[in-house]
């Protein structure tokens, strides 16, 4: 064998994506990992079976803890988010409430940014009642995280981008003080995707993405994942269980997240569903580039239009956190949002779109809108939205890939209807 096979040549980005699977043994040469439907694993020899449950050799014990096809996505999103292990659950929300199941107890404390995604904010609401505190603060600022740390805080989270009026959080300062206080820092990094952004770069221990969304990018599959940067010392992690901590230091979270979030919980990604994302995923750079680009067109002009009251989106200059997110994102983003004039009725604006599809996915090629107040954060109320600086007629936009002209076009003909 030669030197250039022993040792791969580091490919970007989405080289490393495409070719990954085939530099492990896949079966009959095939270029995807095929989809393993098994959810048992034979072994010849007895004692190799009880070895691999104790952890002592790699293997798969049964379909709910893992399988080869999600296995080989697990690999993947690791090898996006520079990341030394991954572990992959059915939806976003299973790995962000993995996070509850298996590292927290309580009396724990968790700091969280208010912006955030609904369910994760009614999560949160939930984890708040079963006796771990939680405090939720404008993360824009570090000092508002620090203000209300405490000696029992475990865990600050907070996403790149909000959803939906998409404050981006002072990732880094963040994670500098997350650093300095032994805090495991969680950043949910679905608004960004390891393409335009990897929270490693920021001290993040645990990088949360939905794999619904940009990820897999084409609304054919529920996912999610947790991935370990490396960075966090879990030897000083108080709730690692003893017959965890007989892992070296660098495994044993995601070796207590496996057993007590995914085995005990349920929370199972499909292989059929490992399959879909792990296809998508190989054309996540090309996708984010051509929304990226789209969403910057249309947020421009969408604000240079007098009818519409405010354009959120990070990759404005008009944006809060804009210089933030030149400094450490490639691009703002495909999510953006904006706001009717008043005498404008967003019910009606969104039916006048021929293009725009009212729905509540995000991440997808298409091009999808939401009235957001009156449907993914109605159950908040209307102080919870004020304080979230959610309006009544904010409308929602996951940007597509369409061609840039004819979204454009669309936009502006349901505006001059």
């Amino acid at each position: 064998m030669s030197e250039s096979q022993a040792k791969p040549a580091s490919y970007g980005f989405t080289t490393t994506v495409l070719h990954n699977d085939r530099r492990k043994a896949v079966e009959h040469g095939s270029l995807h990992k095929p989809v393993h439907t098994s959810v048992a694993f034979g072994y010849g020899d007895a004692r190799q079976l009880a070895s691999v449950f104790q952890g002592k050799e790699p293997g798969f014990r049964y379909g709910r803890q893992g399988n080869p096809t999600v296995g080989a996505l697990e690999d993947k999103i690791s090898k996006m988010e520079d990341g030394v292990g991954t572990i992959c659950f059915a939806t976003g929300m299973g790995a962000i409430g993995a996070l509850f199941q298996g590292l927290l107890r309580a009396g724990d404390h968790i700091v969280s940014s208010s912006f955030l995604f609904g369910n994760t904010n009614s999560l949160w609401q939930t984890v708040a009642g079963q006796g771990v505190a939680v405090d939720f603060v404008d993360a824009t600022d570090v000092a508002n995280v620090e203000a209300v740390l405490k000696p029992d805080t475990r865990m600050v989270f907070v996403e790149t981008i909000a959803n939906p009026r998409t404050q981006v959080a002072d990732l880094a300062r963040i994670g500098q003080l997350c650093r300095e206080r032994g805090i495991l820092y969680v950043v949910d990094n679905t608004m960004t995707t390891p393409w335009l952004f990897r929270p490693k770069a920021v001290g993040a221990g645990l990088v949360v993405n939905s794999l619904t969304k940009s990820i897999g990018g084409h609304g054919n599959a529920l996912g999610g994942a947790l991935t370990d940067t490396g960075l966090f010392d879990w030897s000083a992690y108080p709730h690692i269980a003893p017959n965890f901590r007989k892992q070296p230091v660098a495994a044993q979270g995601l070796a207590q997240l496996r057993a007590k979030a995914l085995r005990d919980f349920g929370a199972a990604l499909g292989p059929e569903a490992a399959h879909h994302i792990a296809v998508g995923a190989e054309t996540l750079a090309l996708r984010m580039e051509r929304t990226c680009g789209n969403a910057l067109a249309l947020a421009r002009m969408l604000e240079a239009d007098e009818r519409v009251a405010a354009v959120h989106y990070p990759g404005l200059a008009s944006h809060p956190q804009h210089g933030i997110t030149e400094v450490l994102f490639r691009a703002g983003g495909s999510l953006m949002s904006f706001e009717l004039r008043e005498d404008i009725d967003c019910f009606d604006y969104l039916n006048r779109l021929q293009l725009g599809i009212p729905a509540s996915n995000l991440g997808d090629t298409r091009t999808l809108v939401i009235p957001v107040a009156h449907t993914i954060f109605f159950e908040m109320g209307a102080e919870r939205r004020a304080s979230m600086g959610i309006a009544e007629s904010l409308i929602r936009v996951s940007v597509g890939i369409e061609d840039t002209d004819d979204l454009l076009a669309d936009f502006r003909q349901a505006l001059d209807a």
